[in-house]
């Protein structure tokens, strides 16, 4: 064997737990009775006999006004009037679990209803709950269900009320269940099996299925040990079912890898421990517990139930879900249960909250002695380590993530684990006359700026959390830039000529004359504040902090589109877009723009080319020249026209002698008239 790995669910339930430590009181007042062996353990049963407790087996061997308790397994209805004819003083330790039980059965008996009870012959909680009934049957599966329904003729509609031992195994629950499903049209089921045996099974077979060998500790006569074997079996082939560590053969285990344990509700934590020693001595990992103080017998039943009071932090696992509560076992006398609210309060489903065999932490509210049970709270526990976060957050200066739950007039409510944190409307990170509203369910980061836990009073910004990551984006943004880079941005402001963008913590400015192509008069043409756009860096100076950013494609330039579709002595057709005293500028392409001076409007002499064209005119016109290196072209619609009768002469302009014969085309597309002397 080179390891062993012990289930976390093996040991004492809640209900021998209290029946144990409610044996041990009644002991510090003398001598008791015990009405059959408290639990299914000789080794606990020895130790409470040494210290005054006496079993006897029927009410007829208690002495009148005797003290007696009565046993988790409970006792029938006769038995305990029989108690009371004795004038017994009775502790009653039956488990609330099989008390409930009682409870099912006494209600189905008065409805006039049939109980079927789903058990072990014999066993003493069995024979108990038979004793709450007097119509009844006890089988122990669904073959011996079936030879009864056999037996017992039709049984359509008679009226049936169906439970189950609480250590029977869900298995058997289920077929048996399935079986009157098929026979009864009037039945009721009630699932009794308690949680904790149902994880502790569940526990049991898979980490049989992972192991080489298994060991179960438990009592011959415990019926839920007996079960745990079982399982056990069907998914390891080598069991071993003992008692104690006497019982153990490690010699048994010298060909295995992993050996898995696990143990009866009825078997202490000192048994489970000598087992695990033994193990342990064999593969030599158990110096840190050689070392530790050995426990005396007293010290280890004692530990095995421990009282636990209001305000103690526990840890458990979950063993069932219901519609009102979730069950905790926490490995104490007492059965753990939190309210299915502090899962589903925020509108969750409880199943998606929280899953069987989950691990919780969670504080005592309230413990009930009575009934063996402690109400839990995991939302103060997790309240109180949300307050010591806070608290450390104000020195740490680290940022808590919550979710805004209130707008008012001061400022929003931030729901940080459970503590209200408030943020006044300045550090709210919106703009002075922005709606609140906006925030509400959003969930941001706050930094914690005061704290007074004596007033419930945590105020915090998301202003601060917002500055300090922007100046950390500038800076990641300024280190990495060069010229070209792009980046997706959001337009913050306008201004006659152009727009600033936000790119994640710095803004750069777009000119109008880098927004497109095509001639625009004004940034609002193209941009509105909020627009998302993607950006790049025409030029940048980090020292300034200043960048100019382009916004129009340069594989769109229309420059390159003319020259690379277009050559002189081509004819196309332009659209007139403004007519000067020497000429006329047409477009050729958007963003692109020819001249057509006044010597080429017509062929004959005019005064104006008002004379002839208008703006927005559409005309076919001859390329008779490009300058590629100033972007210039010359058109001439001229060239198409018929020749004239007489000899035209190239007028000029009025006395001046200048001549417009030379025009720019800018790099953003614009035309510009050049008036040289003649």
């Amino acid at each position: 064997m080179e390891r062993f790995i012990v289930a976390k669910s093996a040991g004492f339930c809640f209900g021998v737990s209290r029946s144990v430590d409610m044996a041990q009181k009644m002991l510090e007042d003398g001598k008791a009775y015990s009405l059959g062996q408290l639990i299914h353990n000789d080794d606990v049963v020895e130790y409470l006999s040494k210290r005054g407790l006496k079993v006897i087996d029927s009410p007829d061997m208690l002495p009148d006004g005797g003290r007696v308790l009565i046993r988790s397994h409970g006792v029938s209805k006769a038995i305990y009037d029989e108690l009371l004819g004795k004038n017994a003083i009775i502790t009653d330790a039956t488990c609330p679990k099989v008390k409930r039980i009682h409870e099912l059965v006494s209600e189905a008996q008065r409805d006039g209803r049939f109980v079927a009870i789903i058990g072990m012959h014999g066993h003493p909680e069995v024979e108990a709950v038979k004793g709450w009934c007097t119509d009844c049957v006890i089988c122990e599966n669904a073959e011996q269900l079936q030879q009864w329904c056999e037996k017992s003729g039709d049984l359509l509609d008679k009226p049936i009320t169906m439970v189950v031992q609480t250590t029977q195994t869900r298995s058997n629950f289920t077929e048996c269940a399935n079986f009157l499903k098929k026979r009864c049209t009037n039945l009721q089921i009630f699932d009794t099996i308690c949680g904790a045996t149902s994880m502790r099974q569940e526990e049991a077979a898979k980490l049989a299925a992972e192991c080489d060998a298994m060991v179960v500790i438990g009592g011959k006569h415990s019926a839920n040990s007996v079960h745990l074997a079982a399982i056990c079996s069907e998914h390891c082939p080598r069991v071993q079912f003992v008692a104690n560590a006497d019982e153990l053969d490690m010699s048994a285990f010298s060909d295995v890898k992993t050996v898995g344990l696990t143990a009866g509700a009825s078997t202490p934590a000192w048994i489970i421990k000598e087992v695990s020693n033994k193990m342990s001595e064999e593969i030599k990992i158990d110096a840190a517990a050689a070392e530790e103080k050995e426990m005396s017998f007293d010290e280890m039943l004692e530990e095995s139930i421990k009282t636990i009071y209001n305000g103690d932090k526990v840890t458990g696992y979950v063993v069932a879900i219901t519609g009102t509560e979730v069950s905790v076992d926490i490995g104490t006398k007492y059965s753990g249960f939190i309210p299915t609210t502090e899962f589903t309060d925020d509108g969750i489903k409880v199943e998606d909250a929280v899953k069987v065999g989950d691990t919780i932490e969670a504080v005592v509210v309230r413990v009930n002695d009575v009934e063996g049970t402690v109400m839990l709270s995991k939302k103060r526990l997790d309240a109180a380590k949300s307050w010591t976060a806070v608290e450390e957050a104000v020195d740490s200066g680290e940022f808590l993530e919550g979710t805004v739950t209130e707008i008012n007039k001061g400022g929003v409510v931030v729901n940080v684990k459970g503590v209200r944190v408030f943020v006044p409307a300045s550090q709210s990170g919106l703009p002075k006359e922005a709606d609140m509203n906006q925030l509400l369910k959003q969930k941001v980061r706050v930094k914690i700026t005061e704290v007074n836990r004596g007033r419930k009073r945590v105020v915090g910004s998301i202003r601060a959390v917002a500055q300090k990551e922007r100046r950390e984006r500038a800076e990641a943004i300024w280190n990495e830039m060069e010229v070209g880079k792009k980046y997706h941005g959001v337009v913050k402001s306008m201004t006659s000529y152009g727009a600033f963008v936000d790119i994640g913590g710095i803004d750069g400015m777009v000119h109008v004359s880098e927004m497109s192509w095509s001639r625009i008069k004004n940034p609002a043409e193209m941009f509105k504040i909020g627009d998302e756009v993607d950006v790049y860096v025409i030029n940048f100076d980090k020292e300034k902090r200043k960048i100019s950013l382009g916004y129009k494609d340069p594989n769109e330039n229309p420059w390159v589109k003319f020259t690379t579709n277009y050559n002189v002595g081509d004819t196309v057709e332009v659209k007139i877009v403004k007519l000067m005293t020497f000429g006329a500028f047409a477009e050729v392409l958007p963003g692109v723009d020819g001249l057509i001076h006044i010597s080429q409007i017509a062929n004959r002499r005019i005064g104006k080319p008002e004379e002839v064209l208008s703006v927005g005119d559409v005309v076919e016109a001859k390329i008779t020249a490009i300058d590629t290196e100033n972007h210039k072209i010359s058109l001439s619609i001229r060239a198409l026209a018929e020749p004239a009768a007489a000899e035209v002469e190239v007028p000029k302009v009025e006395d001046n002698g200048e001549d417009a014969l030379i025009y720019e085309v800018s790099a953003d597309g614009e035309a510009k008239g050049e008036i040289v002397e003649d």
